[in-house]
């Protein structure tokens, strides 16, 4: 089996429930394609008293085939193996009489992979593990049950906030992200796939660090090539991901698009009014679900205006790939399978990669604190947005100290103009007429490959290159 990158919490947290006096619940969740199945086999080893994965669009009584077959794996001795179970609750207590048979000795390890499609209608599954935990698996000290799914709205509503009979039951929650930029050239030197810092940062602009999306690339073709092969040839795999995607997430998932792509239409954000009108989706509580099932799912962020109220929270599109996808894969013919390496260099290429890469540095925040040496400081992040300036990233620090960033790619050292100089200094001072602030501001700088020195180079106070954005 492949070794696990990163994941190191997240791997000390499943382990450490081995060691535990009770029995444990463990909800894993995070988007398709993360490695959630992947981490919970390393975690164990492989080492299950139980396994079962839920088959997508079946019917219960297929479900329940699967869970005779794998309760004939895994029981003690063939005699053992129960008829098959006519419903879930019989098919819970087939489970228990396999667990008792087990050595007293040590924790069982209970897997229950995909099990959102495992709850197909009217099967009452959740009745059936909800029974099979609290009038069992609870009162023992013997038991860990992992459960886990990519279906990020039955995870959260059915589950983790479940208000029925597993209310509260869950003793631990792994949300499981994407790969770090760090991560992701740790993944691809795995692979064999020897890229420099400016090429990887490319392909994570592109594919976000998703593990399924990065096992893809072929290790001996340039980053260019493997997007525009992965991509734009007829038949690319992600010409077709982008439906797959959100529909194997969300139920409902055409309002999930429909949010995604009304945000995708500006690049700072869309207050809630805003989505309500571009999306055609109306307000309320269906609409607040929605935006948390895509927030938890790491597709959108919510953040705050500098001096607003939480109410008036901005939603922006974070997620690479629907990104990409909805800027030129969406726009190209199949016939066009050469279209991204004729795209480098142009307009095009380069308004789609100084927003892909804001959005890397939004997630590399600890890395850029870190650069600038607050780590240890007390912060909050924010943006400013007016109608005579724009600031995508601000940090307000506890030291009387707020960092404007400016974020900027380029495939050469960033120079600094007299025209954008001067469009520096009446953003900062817009900013501080606007807010009325008496902190110190810090220009501060982050570029693929640094700052050019020049006479207007001295209004910046920190400049950064995309290599802090690659540390652990």
């Amino acid at each position: 089996m492949n070794p696990l990158i990163g994941r190191k919490k997240e791997l000390e947290k499943l382990r450490s429930h081995l060691q535990s006096r009770k029995s444990e619940f463990v909800a894993v969740y995070g988007r398709r394609r993360v490695g959630k199945t992947f981490l919970v086999r390393k975690a164990y080893d492989n080492d299950f008293a139980f396994q079962l994965t839920g088959l997508a669009n079946v019917s219960m009584r297929q479900q329940l085939s699967q869970f005779h077959a794998a309760l004939a794996k895994y029981a003690p001795d063939e005699n053992w193996v129960p008829e098959p179970a006519p419903d879930w609750f019989v098919a819970f207590r087939q489970l228990i009489g396999l667990l008792e048979k087990l050595p007293e000795d040590g924790k069982k390890v209970v897997f229950l992979d995909e099990l959102p499609w495992l709850d197909t209608k009217n099967s009452k599954f959740l009745t059936g593990l909800e029974h099979f935990w609290n009038s069992w698996a609870s009162a023992r000290d013997d038991i860990v049950l992992i459960v886990c799914g990519s279906a990020a709205s039955w995870m959260l509503n059915h589950l983790i906030k479940n208000k029925g009979g597993l209310h509260n039951r869950i003793t631990d929650r792994i949300k499981l992200d994407p790969f770090s930029l760090a991560e992701t050239e740790e993944f691809l030197r795995e692979k064999d796939a020897v890229y420099n810092r400016y090429q990887t940062l490319l392909l994570y602009m592109v594919f976000g660090g998703i593990p399924f999306y990065l096992d893809l690339i072929q290790p001996g073709k340039s980053a260019m090539q493997n997007i525009n092969d992965l991509c734009f040839e007829r038949n690319a795999p992600f010409r077709i991901e982008y439906e797959n995607l959100y529909a194997s997430l969300f139920k409902k998932h055409e309002r999930h698009v429909a949010v995604i792509e009304a945000l995708a239409t500006k690049g700072k954000g869309l207050s809630r009014a805003e989505i309500i009108q571009r999306s055609k989706i109306p307000g309320g509580g269906g609409l607040t679900r929605i935006l948390k099932e895509l927030e938890e799912s790491n597709f959108i962020r919510r953040y705050k205006a500098f001096g607003k109220k939480e109410r008036e929270s901005l939603y922006q599109l974070v997620d690479f790939y629907s990104l990409f996808y909805l800027r030129f894969i969406k726009k190209t013919d199949e016939d066009d399978e050469n279209f991204w390496i004729n795209s480098l260099e142009t307009p095009a290429f380069y308004a789609w990669a100084g927003y892909a890469f804001e959005v890397a540095c939004l997630h590399h925040l600890l890395q850029i604190k870190k650069a600038l040496g607050i780590s240890g400081v007390q912060t909050s992040v924010s943006a400013w947005h007016s109608q005579e300036a724009q600031i995508d990233l601000l940090i307000d620090r506890k030291d009387q100290v707020i960092n404007v960033c400016e974020m900027k790619f380029s495939i050469s050292p960033f120079v600094i103009d007299k025209k954008y100089s001067e469009s520096l200094r009446n953003k900062l001072g817009y900013f501080r007429q606007a807010t009325g602030t008496r902190k110190a501001l810090f220009l501060t700088v982050i570029t693929t490959y640094g700052l050019e020195r020049n006479k207007y180079s001295g209004l910046v106070q920190n400049s950064l290159e995309m290599e802090v954005l690659f540390e652990d």
